[in-house]
């Protein structure tokens, strides 16, 4: 009989796959042996495995320069790292050494630039994308750093507001970019994004303000809907009427000679994932391509910006199931040493779903179960897991601990979360650990952040005198 928790993996996904493996009886992630990452480090922890980074940016530049030899495309691509998905130095470090370009979001981004500039790791040939909705700082970093010589720094206009002000405060010929306001799915509570200008008046916009202004160039159309990069009528729509823009701009603006399609790849958060990129990614240079080819115009170098797509896959965390509450007849709860409010944000505010599985006792047999936090929310907890009504664990023992890993968690769950500041009940934030391959291949890791400590969190609530 088929009772164990490895019967029900293997029954129940394509088990194992590339980065998930069993070995001695626990699973391993990339090779990562995560019972010896436990045993060195404890738990909770969450772990960033850097190689991961590198990995999907070179899959990316792949799928689009085959696409472009392909279909003989006449236009470059430039990939763009979305810092906004983490914002960690050593994160950075990582997509950096793939010759890939920036997309900031606020004034502190150009902070981080700056830092980047300085340590050699940018130049002055690496393009800086500026979104977002820009007030002073943002603005004043920007021109900032387009009066220090850095041409490829490209704000995209967001408003009617910011090209005035990006006027008033630089000293230099500079380009720019237009932001689309595309439209919504349906299902969504409005139907226009807040961000960008509307489809019907970027070419006035154009006209009025940026044809006859002799410091300004428009080099880009940025294009992003919520939803990302999806094989469905309503991308495809989108994309259309993106082009369609792009097109009757280009006639009149022959400056105009970039697109950027923003970011949108999803990732795995589930053993049943699939998607095809490349497919995608050749079916995207193709529209691009006949749309331009039908209005006659050159096609253009194509940027993406790609934020959790580079990140995600590179986190995750661990837990030790501390004990199991029998709530009635049905109900079990295995309660985490940690809190999932305060951790993986993402699973409580938007309901996201990550891979999550047992790392030890993978030869026991399993049970339904509940998992919860550690706060005194009711909202701490996380109850089903992707494609399944249930979560199922080996089954919980007190003298024989139970870990548990959630996986790809690496875009935006420390800065949702409020890395290093307060957390809900004052949970602590886990320790931190970096994984990084030697040149022989062996894993090495190192200790990026201890575990927040009770004089931490009360130094910031002010019961310390400065």
């Amino acid at each position: 009989m088929n009772t164990k928790y490895i019967d029900l993996i293997e029954q129940t996904y394509d088990f194992p796959q590339d980065e998930f493996q069993l070995k001695n009886n626990a699973l391993q992630f990339h090779d990562i042996n995560l019972m010896e990452l436990i045993k060195t480090y404890g738990a909770p922890l969450k772990f960033t495995y850097l190689p991961k980074i590198s990995t999907n940016i070179q899959r990316a530049k792949t799928w689009f320069n085959s696409a472009i030899e392909k279909h003989n495309y006449k236009g470059d691509y430039h990939y763009c790292y979305c810092t906004k998905s983490s914002h960690f130095k050593h994160v950075l470090d990582e997509a950096l050494t793939n010759d890939i370009h920036i997309e900031t979001s606020s004034a502190f981004d150009i902070d981080i630039v700056n830092k980047l500039k300085d340590s050699g790791k940018i130049n002055d040939e690496t393009y800086v994308i500026c979104n977002g909705f820009k007030r002073e700082k943002y603005i004043n970093n920007i021109a900032e750093l387009i009066n220090s010589g850095h041409q490829k720094c490209i704000p995209i206009i967001d408003n009617y507001e910011e090209l005035d002000l990006l006027t008033k405060e630089t000293n230099k010929d500079f380009q720019i970019g237009i932001r689309i306001a595309s439209e919504e799915e349906p299902k969504f509570e409005f139907y226009t994004s807040r961000l960008g200008i509307g489809y019907k008046n970027i070419v006035p916009f154009y006209e009025d303000q940026i044809k006859d202004n002799d410091q300004v160039e428009l080099k880009m159309l940025h294009f992003f809907i919520n939803t990302g990069i999806r094989d469905n009528a309503y991308y495809w729509n989108e994309l259309q009427k993106c082009l369609r823009v792009y097109t009757r701009l280009k006639k009149v603006c022959p400056s105009l000679d970039s697109l950027n399609i923003g970011g949108g790849f999803p990732i795995k958060n589930s053993l049943y994932f699939t998607y095809d990129y490349e497919y995608m990614v050749d079916e995207v240079i193709n529209q691009i391509k006949l749309t331009c080819e039908e209005e006659g115009v050159p096609v253009p170098h194509i940027f993406t910006e790609f934020g959790s797509f580079t990140v995600g896959e590179s986190g995750g965390a661990i837990y030790e199931v501390l004990y199991q509450k029998q709530q009635n007849d049905r109900e079990k709860w295995n309660m985490i040493n940690s809190s999932f409010i305060t951790t993986l944000p993402d699973s409580w505010a938007i309901s996201k779903r990550f891979i999550m599985l047992a790392v030890n006792r993978w030869n026991n047999q399993y049970e339904r179960v509940l998992l919860g936090g550690l706060t005194c929310d009711s909202d701490d907890y996380y109850n089903s897991e992707q494609h399944m009504n249930a979560i199922y664990l080996p089954k919980y023992e007190k003298e024989n601990p139970l870990y548990i890993g959630f996986f790809n968690t690496g875009a935006y769950q420390e800065t949702i979360g409020g890395y290093g500041g307060l957390q809900h009940c004052l949970i602590p934030a886990p320790k931190h650990i970096l994984i990084q391959k030697n040149e022989d291949g062996s894993l090495h890791t190192q200790l990026f952040r201890e575990q927040q400590k009770s004089e931490d969190l009360l130094n910031i609530l002010g019961y310390y005198d400065n």
